[in-house]
């Protein structure tokens, strides 16, 4: 049975110069980083080089970039240091946001730690930057802001540029979870004033189970994890060395190759929307996910104009890998909060299928994938 993956805004294939970067890792560079003897020192070297290397894709220092075991954790430690370290008590973020932030925003606002604000967001998933402004006009309390650059969901691209202006403009902190844009879209942090960002490697074709957070210079880190004194004290735990120097690798690889993987993905992407228009004129792409430039190139949320319960299921049997929404919640009985949320219950109600591309898809995988959908269609 001919299998198709296209499921590449849960993870991606590990590139094969990264796995050789990690086997080699593992071969030759064993020791722990904290030790003082030279396998340490070999082992700490290595470390702080991938650390420098990151830092300057970004246009930052290595000492903004601390490790992580990926987004989650890195959304978490950035949130959690706003609230107990840097005095912020409110926090202003969208209903849109990936779990990561959003449980961990209920956690606090449970726990009477902060207060939480929720921005407007239009039927495509785009921020309302005259609300946002607003909510932050009307509190002299020590906020921060939380939107992703890039939903994971519906791909729908963050006016970053404009929400740092308000940001500056009304002294709040702005964090952005940029799990879908690291390694897909150039950032210059010396050009976009963001405080805190985040990264999680396995989105970019590098090992699972390794990110980072980025903190800008001046703001100390009050660490959620104690025992050690790794991460210059904001994570004790020691580093995942291996999936560190893998990731430092597949940020290099993505960065060089990035405008001839774009314009595949892009072509991929288009012919897709092109065909499936051609299979029936009632299917529809929620958010700006068909959108090319308000969108994630690499993400196509399509409605279909039925409800199939069974329709991812069907397409994993058929060897098709796809989701209905973020990996990280597929248990879930309840469905997307994202399309619950921009959506009416009637198209809520409808099957809606998440499909995200990478430099590895074909066309002829999309031809399979076109050719399931169709006799779908037939059979509905």
């Amino acid at each position: 049975m001919k299998t198709v993956y296209l499921d590449n805004a849960a993870t991606t294939q590990i590139d094969d110069q990264v796995i050789e970067v990690v086997h080699s890792s593992m071969k030759n560079n064993y020791g722990n980083p904290s030790s003082i003897h030279q396998y340490g020192r070999k082992a700490k070297t290595a470390v702080e080089t991938a650390r420098k290397e990151i830092a300057k894709h970004l246009h930052v220092s290595s000492s903004e970039i601390i490790f992580t075991a990926g987004g989650t954790e890195a959304d978490n430690l950035i949130i959690h240091n706003a609230v107990f370290n840097l005095g912020v008590s409110r926090i202003v973020t969208s209903k849109i946001e990936h779990h990561a932030v959003l449980h961990m925003c209920t956690h606090l606002e449970n726990t009477d730690k902060v207060t939480v604000d929720y921005v407007d967001v239009d039927e495509f998933g785009g921020v309302n930057l005259s609300h946002l402004e607003e909510l932050l006009s009307i509190s002299n309390t020590k906020t921060l802001v939380s939107l992703m650059h890039i939903n994971n969901e519906i791909g729908t691209i963050l006016e970053v540029e404009k929400v740092s202006q308000i940001c500056k403009r009304t002294n709040a902190l702005f964090h952005s979870d940029t799990v879908q844009t690291i390694g897909h879209y150039p950032i210059d942090l010396q050009k976009t004033s963001i405080d805190f960002l985040v990264a999680s490697a396995h989105k970019f074709h590098g090992p699972k189970g390794v990110g980072f957070a980025y903190f800008k210079k001046g703001f100390g880190i009050s660490p959620m994890f104690h025992g050690g004194d790794q991460e210059k004290g904001a994570r004790s735990s020691t580093e995942n060395v291996h999936s560190i120097l893998g990731m430092e690798k597949a940020l290099e690889v993505a960065l060089t190759n990035l405008e001839k993987d774009t314009d595949h993905i892009k072509t991929i992407k288009k012919y897709f929307i092109s065909e499936l228009n051609k299979i029936s004129e009632d299917i529809q792409f929620n958010g700006h996910s068909s959108h090319m430039h308000k969108s994630s190139y690499a993400i196509l949320n399509v409605r279909f104009p039925f409800k199939n319960d069974l329709l991812l299921f069907s397409l994993d049997m058929a060897g098709i890998a796809v989701s209905g929404g973020s990996a990280c919640q597929s248990g879930s009985a309840n469905g997307s909060h994202v399309l619950s949320e921009i959506l009416n219950t009637s198209d809520a109600d409808k099957t809606s299928i998440r499909f995200s591309f990478s430099k590895y898809t074909t066309k002829q995988e999309i031809d399979v994938v076109l050719e399931y959908i169709e006799s779908n269609f037939k059979s509905a």
